[in-house]
């Protein structure tokens, strides 16, 4: 294959959920786009058991690559990813989320109006039936209402579905690889991309749908650990421009906590998805605060898994 035709290069970085990335490659695979205009580079970020009976019957398929690393965690994943990457432009996704068939036509069409842009897709919650998983979604969309209002000049896309150039992904400096979680890695990328003088644009016919299984206690920790990326980031920023850590009014929160009640859900299930996401950011509170009560920063990201 030429590689000046590969358009696009599908980065997914995965770790012990070898289920959910077959769901995955099934979805990659519905692609309405030619074949030999993108590849797929899995990184296995030291699962605990091989992927190849996974990965090996999509070759004849895809155009595939895996590569295996010592557990690291996703933002040295998709680094990893990145620097093998022969396409254009990187598109980064997860293993727990299957793609729309039009998703790389959507990029390339937001690309061929703003190539130095990064562009963010839609989430859509594939498990609607577990409430977790659909606060956490709420979450996300909350934000996206809240800091990308004008959808040319968005401030923040979740890395489990944008693409941007490959050229200025190494410019602007790649994933920080202090973040060893998946929390608060894509937020800084994010920011110092705008930082950098660049822009992020919302494509919402990027569709993606996120299957991420949630218990009440998966549901705590997840939010604590975005506490814990949030402090991270927040350390990051200040060395960087030298600003103080921004609190968001309160607006803002009582706007979240009651976001659920502008929703189609049942009236009951919005209750209790307020309810959550007050929980979610007692969690993040907690979470955010942490290294400050006891601990170093690097103890605190030792004593979890993610």
């Amino acid at each position: 294959m030429m590689q000046s035709t590969l358009t696009f290069s599908i980065v997914i970085p995965t770790y012990n959920r070898p289920q959910p990335l077959k769901t995955c490659l099934d979805s990659l695979q519905t692609l309405e786009y030619k074949r030999d205009h993108f590849e797929v580079i899995i990184v296995d970020d030291g699962s605990e058991e091989p992927l190849d009976n996974i990965v090996n019957p999509y070759y004849h398929h895809l155009n595939l690559t895996l590569i295996r690393q010592t557990n690291g965690g996703p933002a040295k994943a998709r680094n990893t990813g990145a620097n093998a990457a022969k396409g254009q432009y990187l598109a980064f996704t997860d293993d727990d989320c299957t793609l729309d068939e039009n998703w790389l036509s959507a990029l390339e069409n937001g690309f061929s109006k703003t190539s130095n842009a990064i562009l963010g897709g839609k989430t859509i919650n594939a498990l609607p039936d577990n409430p977790y998983s659909s606060v956490s979604q709420l979450l996300i969309d909350y934000l996206y209402d809240y800091y990308n209002q004008k959808s040319a000049q968005a401030t923040f896309f979740a890395s489990n579905n944008f693409a941007l150039s490959k050229d200025l992904f190494e410019k602007v400096g790649q994933f920080d690889v202090t973040f060893p979680l998946a929390a608060g890695e894509d937020r800084e990328f994010c920011d110092r991309w705008l930082f950098r003088g660049y822009s992020l644009h919302y494509v919402p016919e990027a569709i993606m749908y996120h299957s991420h299984y949630l218990s009440l206690a998966k549901f705590w920790r997840q939010h604590f650990n975005y506490g814990r990326g949030a402090y991270y980031f927040h350390q990051v920023r200040s060395q960087r421009n030298q600003t103080s850590v921004k609190i968001e009014p309160l607006d803002f929160y009582w706007k979240l906590f009651t976001y659920p009640l502008t929703t189609k859900h049942k009236q009951s299930l919005k209750l209790f998805f307020c309810t959550l996401l007050f929980l979610s950011q007692l969690a993040n509170l907690y979470g955010f605060f942490a290294p400050k009560l006891g601990g170093s920063v690097a103890n605190l990201w030792k004593r979890y898994d993610r």
